[in-house]
């Protein structure tokens, strides 16, 4: 399949369409609260120490960013389904990767798995630029949509295979990807710029996964593993 851009709604209703009303037994107040607590218990409770990181996890709201019949359950310390078989991630895991992944206000990053579009906005509130990839177009529309309407302007989806990354905005300061292949994409690792830095589960579906931290530097390409964890198989276009 051959990535395309996926247009922007301008019209209002259309956009607002993206994010569902809250059920009638939880409020905004509510979910407010239980965000600061995720933050505070699930997060900086645990060993999240950069400030960035820990506002951005306090500012985006990951219950507009799940399916409607699990807004309750946003603020829950595990990932959760979103459909077509993918999941948007715990957020411990999403505030472990942001944090490892060093972005400064002036990087441009890559993504690779946009999902619902959570760790996308919260890579948007540190970045100066976020270009993300969706394999699933159904869910790469609806990410666009969402994202826009919380006026992440500075966030551009793509409907695509990210194996190849996005070579015409490349190089990248830093790229993430949030879905698990067997091995590194070498065109990930082409499209990383002089000391950028590539955070990417890594790791065949049923074997152990390590979350594995890549750095270009003057030396050349130095990787570590970090932390197991379990993600959601790399998917490729099957054109």
């Amino acid at each position: 399949m051959t990535p395309v851009m996926l247009r922007i709604a301008t019209s209002l209703l259309f956009a607002s369409a993206a994010i569902a009303p809250l059920p009638a037994q939880i409020s905004e107040s509510e979910l407010t609260s239980r965000r600061r607590e995720m933050v505070d218990g699930q997060i900086e409770g645990r060993d999240i120490r950069e400030r960035r990181v820990l506002d951005a996890m306090r500012k985006v709201a990951r219950h507009l960013f799940v399916p409607p019949a699990l807004i309750e359950r946003a603020y829950d310390d595990t990932p959760l389904p979103i459909g077509s078989d993918q999941t948007i991630s715990q957020p411990y895991i999403v505030a472990y990767m942001t944090e490892a992944l060093d972005v400064e206000r002036k990087h441009k990053v890559l993504e690779i798995g946009t999902g619902s579009g959570y760790q996308a906005a919260v890579l948007g509130e540190l970045a100066d630029r976020v270009y993300t990839i969706e394999i699933v177009p159904e869910l790469a529309q609806r990410a666009t949509m969402t994202l826009r309407t919380l006026g992440y302007t500075n966030v551009h989806v793509r409907a695509g295979d990210g194996f190849g990354g996005w070579p015409e905005e490349a190089p990248f300061d830093r790229i993430m990807v949030t879905a698990a292949p067997a091995e590194i994409p070498k065109p990930l690792l082409d499209q990383l710029g002089p000391q950028g830095r590539l955070v990417i589960p890594v790791g065949p579906q049923g074997a152990p996964q390590w979350l594995t931290i890549v750095d270009r530097t003057a030396k050349g390409v130095v990787q570590r593993r970090t932390l197991a964890v379990r993600f959601v198989p790399f998917t490729r276009s099957k054109d």
